[in-house]
């Protein structure tokens, strides 16, 4: 399309999108996402994190390749895989780890978990666990931005399974009637739970999902922190020129399974192992990296100051508080 292209003209060029240093904190940012996850599923086998829980690890090149395309005052909402869409956002693992272990610190004051925390302060307007939900209350973040007439964008994740909802559809004609600044993200990991998405959707390429209304879409490879910056630049760009709406499917994978009550019975080890070992997001930048210089020490600077953020969410996690009795009254009823 010719917006589109228009579009594409006022993005970065693929070796501009992000350099050295950009790609060394993108590497530092998935890797604090992949050692929080990994601790968190530590600590739901100890019995200390309560109900679903579900990792991010192994999509971490998507939200931080997006994030760091965004600016300040824009936007940001997903499903319930979430807490590195929150690391990536920029709240404090203290905080997203307390939530998780149902303690007065965490961002929801104990009482959300996984699936419910927000963080106004970063524009993060949640975690939520209804399939699919999360995309018109994304639209609505946008339609707020169109209707104040400023250059903010939304971004509103959602993943291959929740795509096929009809709120979704619903979300694509308002935003793009309006011409609304979103950016709908699909976050393709493969399984919708434990049903392939060859299984569930009669959609072959579900980047081109929001044709019929005429919304560019692009698929890319969300397992290259490099390319997905590229996409978002160009999405970013066509929002904040008031061309509408963008779709981007971004082709992941998750290592774990569906939740941590899942055995993943539905795929074999091999398939896993195979992307482990091929496509991993972290030790594909940090290839990069080394082809741009980057020494071992700078890597292992990295890793410490990750291991010791982690340790400290840990370690607050539980020692922080539960919340008071009279919290059950509170963040419940606002009378206007």
């Amino acid at each position: 399309m010719a917006q589109a292209a228009e579009a594409r003209k006022r993005g970065k060029n693929r070796e501009e999108a992000m350099g050295k240093d950009q790609l060394l904190k993108a590497y530092r940012d998935m890797l604090l996402i992949r050692r929080f996850e990994e601790k968190a599923g530590q600590l739901y086998g100890m019995g200390l994190i309560g109900g679903f829980c579900h990792l991010y690890i192994g999509q971490e090149a998507v939200v931080v390749g997006m994030q760091s395309a965004l600016g300040e005052g824009d936007e940001i909402i997903t499903s319930y895989r979430d807490h590195g869409h929150m690391l990536a956002a920029g709240m404090q693992a203290r905080g997203v780890m307390a939530e998780l272990t149902g303690r007065s610190g965490g961002y929801s004051h104990g009482k959300g978990g996984s699936m419910h925390m927000f963080s106004k302060e970063r524009n993060f307007f949640g975690g939520h666990g209804i399939v699919g939900a999360q995309v018109s209350l994304g639209a609505g973040l946008a339609f707020s931005n169109w209707y104040r007439g400023n250059d903010r964008v939304g971004v509103a994740y959602m993943g291959d399974g929740a795509s096929n909802q009809g709120q979704v559809y619903e979300s694509f004609n308002f935003a793009t009637l309006l011409k609304l600044p979103c950016i709908f993200v699909i976050e393709n990991n493969v399984y919708g739970m434990g049903t392939a998405i060859n299984r569930s959707s009669a959609s072959r390429d579900l980047s081109q999902n929001g044709v019929p209304w005429g919304m560019p879409g692009v698929k890319i490879d969300g397992m290259d922190v490099v390319a997905v910056r590229e996409a978002a630049d160009i999405a970013v760009a066509h929002c904040r020129a008031g061309l509408g709406p963008y779709l981007i499917e971004f082709m992941t994978y998750r290592y774990r399974g569906h939740s941590m009550s899942d055995p993943a019975k539905y795929r074999t080890r091999e398939e896993v192992q195979k992307m482990r070992t091929e496509r991993d997001p972290i030790e594909g930048a940090r290839a990069k990296l080394v082809s741009l210089g980057t020494d071992e020490a700078a890597f292992k600077a990295i890793d410490d100051d990750v291991k010791k953020i982690v340790q400290d969410a840990a370690d607050f996690a539980q020692t922080s508080p539960e919340p008071d009795p009279s919290e059950l009254w509170t963040d419940i009823l606002l009378e206007g």
